[in-house]
């Protein structure tokens, strides 16, 4: 598009400097926005060998029995074509095969980016629709499933078609059915925001393109009445007196008078424009039904923009395809979900039960709490819930994966289009890998929960002091909307509720469990238990009560009390001041030394590393104790073989400082007291995670793998590395868990998250429910 089309359209120009970076962004070494990886290993000659040749015609002639067994042994299964002639590109119109590659190549990359989907893009130069038919009918053997893009009404109606009679995989052209889903997700949500029944509700479209032929046949399919819905074409009302109409406008003509879109607004409940820029105007919306559903979908201009439609009706909800205005009805949400869905369970085509399904999930997610970190990576501070400025989930809401794939593979199965049925409750663990570890881990952690809670019927109670931060707040209302754990937070009642409104939580007094300590009735009953345990400490009857105006006190002495399953604390005040009331209420283990150990989880690897947290310069005792209590944590949170490296600066005796000394020394203790447990020490940090290094220089090194415990000297070597971890390596963390003490109580670093806090109340919450 041109710089003067593009001003016409947006009554602004791009700064010249987003094209310069766009630009830059695309030509950057390397070229492109994706490349194409290795899945399999091809290090040795037997590697090469079982990948080519001789071995590779083993599948191949086990595939020439049976060509579902592509699906096998091969990555058919999770490859995705996106396909496009170029005809009609992002709004940019006709700008031909070569020029759409980037798009192509954009859409690629959010396949892998939210649904781990590979893909081949490929550009056909072939206009006439039978050429650019047979061309991809000829590719099926590559694919799992066809994203057709960007080819121009009405030719894109009569390929889709043809393809899917043609073919037995999913053919799915996105500019339809993409926009469709998206829109009728937010449409139905729109509905309840408005309290309108949509049977009821009167529907005008303008424009009669792919997409909005597509959102208007979804919308009947949702329940909106036919007789309800005018589509308006660049002549106006499509009617049945017109002799102009191809066979797709055909569908939706009526026996009606109305001529013109202003005509047709009259009275009517919802706009859905999927046609040019200010194609409506504020006079049009005057007449319109008491709150308005205004879906101004035209980009990079929409019909009407969101601030001139409120201007003329304030009680308006209103959609757009623009990120800059909420509501922003994007493709991304629906198209990445959808395939993961249809590909897992090999269905055969992408049918109206599967996009419902869709639609239905997406509608779902929005009204549930949103996550903090979606919020983050938006304006900072912004606050979304349920209502007519957020109808629909943001696009890089990570849970939109396990709403939406399920629901569409259920669907599959259930309409008889699948060709590998699953286990739907096992399913969303096996996609999990997509999110990454940490949420992997962490909903496995939630899931045992779960089934303690159900099993006792028994939810674990979760005390936070000091609970006035956003991050707590916000963490406190997602852990009880998700069911399975109570809070309670500490502190002054009137201001935890002034935040949580100014943070956007809805009915948040009754969520969780608020408690102002001078008030509580326990108050006098801690106080005297307090005084009891800490009289021959320093402490007498007075300092016990003053001590329990402290909230790090009060919540300990509920957890001690046995009123709370355990204590999260930390987050707004510094670690040394949040974990002493622990220690002098809940105490440690006898015999036991308390570590602060961190799950550090990178791709597909996890390391446990300690101690981080507690202990500054631990003697050899104290190291082998908080070697064994990591290795306790590591065998409740992972299935790997556990192998514990105790690490120094030096390797195997090639210094004899006390510092290297007492490591080795540690490992004899380890040694004596778990013979069973695979151990070596003192060794620098590359020995233990180098398996080629070991057998080289250290043949008699007694891990038989990479070490996945690591035990730092000391205090500030454990610190330096799990922070390096994460903002070097790109490691998420999950703690700091604190094993040794006497009662599930855990301290997070004044740094945390709220996912860090969210995550942390799930520990605390699995180490209490482990004992009932």
């Amino acid at each position: 598009m041109s710089q003067q089309n593009n001003k016409d359209a947006g009554d602004k120009e791009i700064p010249k400097t987003m094209e310069e970076d766009a630009l830059e962004y695309h030509r950057r070494s390397p070229a492109g926005k994706i490349f194409t990886g290795i899945k399999k290993p091809a290090s040795t000659q037997r590697d090469l060998t079982l990948a080519y040749s001789p071995g590779v015609a083993v599948p191949c002639l086990e595939i020439e029995k049976n060509e579902e067994d592509s699906f096998i042994y091969t990555g058919r299964g999770n490859l995705v074509g996106v396909i496009s002639n170029g005809t009609a590109v992002l709004g940019l119109g006709d700008i031909g095969p070569y020029a759409a590659k980037p798009v192509m190549e954009g859409k690629a990359m959010l396949f892998k980016k939210f649904a781990d989907i590979d893909v081949f893009d490929i550009e056909v130069n072939a206009k006439d629709p039978d050429q650019f038919i047979a061309c991809v009918k000829a590719l099926e053997p590559t694919f799992g499933g066809i994203n057709l893009e960007d080819i121009k009404a009405p030719e894109c109606f009569y390929i889709e078609e043809k393809l899917r009679e043609q073919m037995n995989i999913p053919v799915f052209h996105d500019d339809q059915h993409g926009t469709a889903i998206i829109a009728a997700a937010a449409f139905l949500n729109a509905l309840e925001v408005a309290e309108k029944k949509i049977e009821n509700v009167k529907v005008v479209f303008s424009g009669a393109g792919a997409a909005a032929i597509a959102c208007a046949n979804l919308f009947l399919s949702l329940g909106v009445k036919a007789k309800n819905l005018v589509l308006c074409d660049s002549k106006g009302v499509v009617h049945r007196g017109r002799k102009d109409l191809n066979e797709y406008k055909e569908r939706f003509a009526h026996d009606t008078s109305l001529r013109t879109l202003a005509e047709a607004l009259d009275g009517a409940d919802a706009f859905v424009g999927v046609s040019v820029a200010r194609a409506l105007s504020p006079e049009m919306i005057r007449k319109m039904a008491v709150n308005p559903i205004i879906f101004a979908l035209a980009n990079p201009e929409p019909e009407i923009r969101p601030d001139v439609a409120r201007a003329e009706r304030p009680d308006a909800i209103v959609a757009t395809g623009r990120s800059d205005y909420p509501n922003q009805v994007n493709n991304v949400l629906g198209f990445p979900f959808i395939f993961r869905g249809a590909l897992d369970v090999r269905a055969r085509v992408i049918n109206e039960e599967m996009k419902l399904a869709a639609v239905r999930a997406i509608a779902a997610l929005a009204r549930e709490s949103v996550p903090d970190a979606v919020m983050k990576a938006y304006k900072d501070g912004e606050v979304y819930q349920f209502g007519r400025d957020y109808l629909i989930p943001k696009p890089v809401d990570p849970r939109v994966l396990f709403h939406v794939a399920p629901a569409v593979a259920k669907a599959a199965m259930d309409s008889g289009v699948a060709r590998r049925p699953i286990d739907i409750a096992r399913y969303t663990e096996q996609i999990e890998h997509i999110l990454g570890p940490t949420q992997s881990m962490m909903r496995l952690i939630q899931r045992e929960i779960h089934v303690v809670h159900k099993k006792n019927q028994r939810k674990a109670r979760i005390v936070i002091p000091n609970s006035y931060d956003r991050r707590i707040l916000r963490a406190a209302a997602q852990v009880v909307d998700e069911g399975d754990v109570d809070i309670s937070l500490i502190g002054n009642p009137e201001r935890i509720l002034i935040n949580a409104e100014k943070f956007g939580l809805l009915n948040f007094k009754d969520k969780v469990d608020i408690i102002a300590p001078v008030h509580s009735n326990k108050f006098d009953e801690y106080a005297a238990r307090l005084f009891k345990d800490r009289q021959r400490k320093g402490v007498s009857l007075s300092g016990a009560r003053q001590l329990l105006h402290n909230y790090n006190y009060f919540a300990a002495m509920m957890l001690q009390n046995g009123d709370a399953d355990g204590v999260v604390s930390g987050v707004v005040e510094p670690y040394g001041p949040s974990i002493r009331p622990l220690l002098e209420v809940i105490g440690v283990h006898d015999e036991q030394t308390l570590a602060g150990i961190y799950m550090v989880m990178q791709r597909d690897r996890q390391f446990f590393f300690a101690d981080c947290t507690v202990n500054e310069n631990p003697n050899a005792e104290k190291l082998a104790e908080i070697a064994l209590s990591t290795v306790a944590v590591a065998e409740r949170y992972t299935k790997d073989p556990i192998r514990i490296a105790m690490l120094s600066f030096s390797s195997f005796g090639t210094s004899r400082s006390p510092e290297a000394t007492k490591v080795a020394e540690a490992v004899r203790i380890v040694r004596k007291l778990r013979p069973d447990l695979e151990i070596d020490g003192e060794m620098q940090s590359d020995v233990a995670l180098n398996a080629g290094l070991r057998e080289r220089e250290f043949p008699f090194c007694g891990l038989t793998g990479d070490a996945n415990v690591l035990i730092f000297p000391d205090l500030a070597s454990a610190n330096i590395s799990y922070k390096m971890m994460a903002q070097i390596g790109q490691a998420s963390l999950i703690g700091p868990i604190l094993h040794g003490m006497r009662k599930p109580a855990n301290v997070l670093q004044i740094s945390a998250t709220t996912d860090e806090v969210v995550n942390m109340i799930y520990v605390t919450a699995h180490q209490a429910v482990e004992s009932w």
